[in-house]
């Protein structure tokens, strides 16, 4: 009789005196035992993915985040300086040339200019490339005729032009933009 309720024990069943345990209850608890198991180690796999998860979150948060502002949405202006910037208009002589006019017409071309340079002390410095600068100017304007000025397409190519051949001219130095104060044709 002890050995058989030492066996009832040993198998974690509760066999009556002189009854034999069922057999499935034995394959039952090692079943129960497996599958705790196997959720076991499937809340500690997810566990760790969630803490790996955060984990990167928060460097990506902390340290790899955009050095913009939160406010700024893409293609939205940048808000402007405490302060202008250091910029200097240098004003180009007035140039006068003859262009091609339609039927072969003679048509003349005046043109103001003013230059923006990064800071005053490189006013200095195109100030002395000034004749290098006029004559590639003059050089360029011959060659126009009046329907390259027309309209406002037009008049962004010879701002560009002008642009693309100053900075060409005052190697050195670079020029931010090239105004037109008056353009006149005639």
């Amino acid at each position: 009789m002890a050995k058989k309720e030492t066996q009832a024990s040993e198998d974690g069943g509760e066999a009556k005196e002189g009854e034999a345990p069922a057999e499935g209850d034995a394959p039952k608890q090692g079943l129960v035992k497996k599958l705790l198991g196997n959720k076991l180690i499937l809340f500690g796999a997810i566990g760790v993915v969630v803490l790996l998860l955060a984990g990167g979150g928060a460097y990506w948060f902390f340290f790899m985040g955009d050095e913009k502002p939160a406010t700024l949405a893409e293609g939205a202006p940048e808000p402007l300086p405490p302060t202008p910037p250091d910029v200097t208009f240098y004003d180009v002589p007035d140039i006068i040339v003859n262009i091609q006019g339609a039927d072969a017409a003679p048509a003349y071309l005046k043109l103001s200019v003013s230059l923006e340079l990064e800071n005053a002390e490189e006013e200095a410095g195109i100030k002395a490339l000034m004749p290098r600068v006029v004559d590639q100017f003059q050089g360029y304007l011959r060659e126009l005729r009046m329907d390259d000025l027309k309209g406002s397409a037009g008049v962004m190519r010879l701002k560009e032009e002008l642009m693309r051949r100053i900075n060409a001219a005052a190697a050195p130095y670079r020029v931010r933009d090239v105004l037109l104060k008056q353009m006149i044709v005639q």
